[in-house]
């Protein structure tokens, strides 16, 4: 691992317009590209937006018409890996030459069921590869299906070992742990929950893998819903997200953050001596495990993975 800057963006997308959310998208790898950033990291769901406060009327037994029309708009605005809109987004990256992790709501070509995923590239617009949440919350199983191990993955760049769980997923000791034995360093996490409690769990993660922790989450207000749908959002707050990305260190020290009430960049200087300092007293895989009492095995877990991209 080696010293560098890393920048948490906090957001607003253009709701339910990929093309809109892609321009922003472009717009914010930029802004960090000028605040000298090597790493960047976009909130859960960033295209084309995270659903809040929408039912798709979902009613046990039964389905209607609205609710199907309704998702076929998220669906159309969700993207396919191979698409241009994704192109255009890679060739931002290899122009400003930073590492991005970019979460979205991505549609399968076959089948065409949606994801909630987070893809990786390299600085130079390379997709390095993918991580699809594993189990989606609540309603999120309407909309989004469920992924398996093979895309609990971790990269070994020249930043450090760059991995990551999507919300809701930080919550899983195991897939946490899965993390943590490939040897996690810059640990990200996108989100959608902007409760106070959720900076607790950023700062216990960083403690328990002793890694950094990005976590980056949406700023949205029931004015930023297209028109179609502000009906459907009558008893919403005017904010329907506060934010709170906030940038930890391996020590749970707070660098950034938390940002609430607005769009943001947020930035911190990693240092690597810091990560190995921190496991003086605590290596929750290595002397502080107990491999003769404990063991995790996970199902399909590809090796870790290696780019100098």
């Amino acid at each position: 691992m080696k010293n560098c800057k890393v920048g948490v963006i906090q957001a607003t997308p253009a709701l339910f317009d990929i093309k809109k959310c892609v321009d922003i998208v472009i717009d914010w790898i930029q802004r960090g590209a000028e605040a000298g950033c090597e790493l960047l990291l976009f909130p859960e769901s960033f295209i084309p937006c995270y659903p809040r406060g929408l039912t798709f009327e979902a009613i046990v037994g039964r389905r209607t018409d609205k609710g199907r029309a309704m998702w076929l708009d998220y669906w159309q605005n969700s993207v396919e890996v191979d698409s241009p809109e994704l192109a255009r987004i890679q060739q931002a990256i290899r122009q400003a030459g930073l590492f991005v992790a970019l979460s979205i709501t991505e549609r399968e070509p076959i089948g065409g069921t949606l994801y909630c995923t987070l893809l990786y590239f390299g600085k130079d617009g390379a997709l390095l590869g993918k991580h699809r949440k594993l189990k989606p919350t609540g309603l999120e199983r309407y909309i989004w299906g469920e992924s398996d191990g093979s895309t609990l993955v971790t990269f070994a760049t020249e930043l450090g070992r760059i991995g990551g769980l999507i919300c809701w997923e930080n919550y899983m000791p195991l897939a946490r742990t899965a993390l943590y034995q490939k040897g996690i360093e810059i640990y990200l996490a996108p989100t959608a929950d902007a409760r106070d409690s959720w900076q607790a769990t950023m700062q216990h993660i960083a403690l328990e893998g002793r890694c950094f922790v990005l976590a980056s989450n949406q700023f949205v207000r029931k004015s930023d819903y297209p028109e179609r749908y502000q009906g459907d959002l009558q008893d919403e707050p005017d904010i329907m997200s506060r934010g709170g990305s906030v940038i930890i260190s391996p020590m749970g020290e707070i660098l950034a953050g938390p940002l609430w009430d607005q769009e943001g960049l947020l930035t911190a200087e990693v240092d690597a001596s810091v990560l190995a300092k921190s496991k003086l007293d605590f290596d929750c895989v290595g002397h502080y495990s107990r491999n003769d009492v404990f063991q995790l095995t996970v199902v399909n877990q590809p090796p870790t993975q290696s780019t100098t991209s």
